[in-house]
């Protein structure tokens, strides 16, 4: 077969303002949404072809929903879309005093540029955990840990080692965030509900769920009563919950945690904290803590005037309510890609900008069934009734009817009869995919 060379995007030069944006998660969507009908030429890159929706990246890996369900391609979201391009390549440099990026594709000039590349996950220098440990931030990710969750299964039936067989259906989760929260509710479920099913031949009293806290408390973003509610869930559940407990070290076999304690498992997920996705040739002192870039009130980047950056790569300075930056989170990464839009429009149009102001919309946690806990300002409150807000909610945030369609169907099965029906290994070992 022929080899391909690219060299150059092939996005002719319209006379319009090009306005780039890089990456396609929460933020750098609503950018594109927002300039719809606008005289300019978008252009969106990313290194994969669909949006994620990364909040339910929990569930693909727990059986409980297809992967096609979470996941949207560009091209149909915004192929009717005017003067809009979408090229499937990864950026690898700014060259600011030439206003172009360098990808993998080749070099195309912005009038402007928005910086929506996200974050990746933070391991914090450990390079063992970093190589022995699952991350959960891509549709792979999940996929990877669904398939290696139920092949530590498939392989514990076949051995008669004791010690290997628990240590294949132990789980250690790090991170009592909303994702490990969630995670180890759902590994529960299946603990409970479905695996006694699927191997009766195993004694699943032996599987145990492990959620591992820096801090003194799980969901330590949210209020102390759904902190609270959260443990008392995930302790009904049957998940150990080790708090002011920090992993030292992870070979793949052994965890070691601050404390000295040693667990023995084959599965260790990482959820303990993410870091800016920066991408090259911005200057070194428009760099922020947290692997962020600085901006101002207006999203744009310190020291450049047509340069921008949203979301979870972006640390704003001068919000006296968020002076370590906003959460990383989907909210602050869709306010603020609405606003850059806006405000890239009285750019063109030589209008004042527009400053962002963040407005906390709350956080919400489910932790299985007919469990969840919710903080929406002044409301707080948990059970059932905020377990059927949290699902109402991400199921309105979903791209596409269809997926909405599935995602409900999905969920109304599991409720009634207990079954997650995705429980597939993709791939195995010797195909390259874990």
């Amino acid at each position: 077969m022929p080899k391909l060379i690219t060299t150059h995007t092939r996005i002719a030069d319209l006379g319009k303002p090009r306005i780039i944006v890089i990456g396609g998660g929460f933020g750098g969507l609503e950018v594109v949404k927002g300039l719809k009908g606008f005289k300019a030429q978008t252009v969106l890159f990313d290194k994969y072809n669909h949006h994620c929706f990364q909040p339910l990246l929990y569930q693909v890996a727990t059986s409980g929903l297809e992967s096609s369900s979470i996941v949207f391609p560009f091209r149909k979201r915004f192929g009717p879309q005017k003067d809009f391009y979408f090229r499937l390549g990864e950026v690898n440099r700014i060259t600011p005093e030439e206003n172009c990026i360098e990808t993998s594709i080749g070099s195309i000039k912005y009038d402007y540029l928005v910086i929506a590349s996200g974050a990746t996950t933070n391991f914090h220098g450990m390079k063992d955990v970093e190589e022995n440990s699952l991350p959960m931030k891509t549709i792979i990710d999940s996929i990877k840990l669904r398939n290696l969750i139920i092949r530590n299964f498939e392989t514990a039936l076949l051995t008669d080692d004791p010690e290997l067989m628990n240590s294949l259906m132990d789980f250690v989760i790090v991170g009592g965030g909303p994702t490990g929260v969630e995670l180890a509710g759902a590994l529960s479920e299946l603990k409970n509900h479905v695996f006694p099913k699927d191997y009766p031949e195993l004694e699943l009293s032996h599987m145990d769920i492990h959620l591992v806290e820096a801090n003194a408390r799980v969901l330590n973003g949210m209020s102390e009563k759904a902190s609270k509610k959260a443990l008392e869930y995930l302790q009904e559940m049957g998940v150990k919950v080790h708090l002011n407990c920090v992993v030292k070290s992870y070979d793949g076999h052994e965890v070691i945690f601050n404390t000295g304690e040693k667990l023995i498992t084959r599965t260790m997920i990482w959820a303990a904290g993410v870091k800016g996705q920066l991408i090259q040739g911005i200057a070194a002192e428009s760099l922020g803590r947290g692997a962020r870039f600085k901006t101002d009130v207006y999203n744009r980047v310190k020291g450049y005037e047509n340069i921008f950056a949203i979301g979870d790569v972006a640390l704003m300075e001068g919000d006296a309510d968020y002076p370590n930056g906003h959460p990383q989170m989907a909210q602050p990464a869709i306010q603020q890609g609405r606003l850059v839009a806006k405000n890239l429009k009285r750019i063109i149009t030589k209008k004042e900008l527009i400053p962002f102001r963040y407005k906390d919309l709350g956080s919400m946690a489910t932790i299985g069934r007919n469990r969840a806990v919710a903080d929406l300002g002044a409301f707080k409150f948990q059970g059932f009734f905020a377990w059927l807000v949290w699902m109402f909610i991400h199921l309105v945030s979903i791209i596409g009817f269809k997926n909405k369609f599935f995602v409900l169907a999905s969920w109304l099965m599991s409720y009634f009869s207990y079954d997650k029906s995705n429980r597939l290994i993709i791939a195995r070992p010797k195909d390259g995919v874990q």
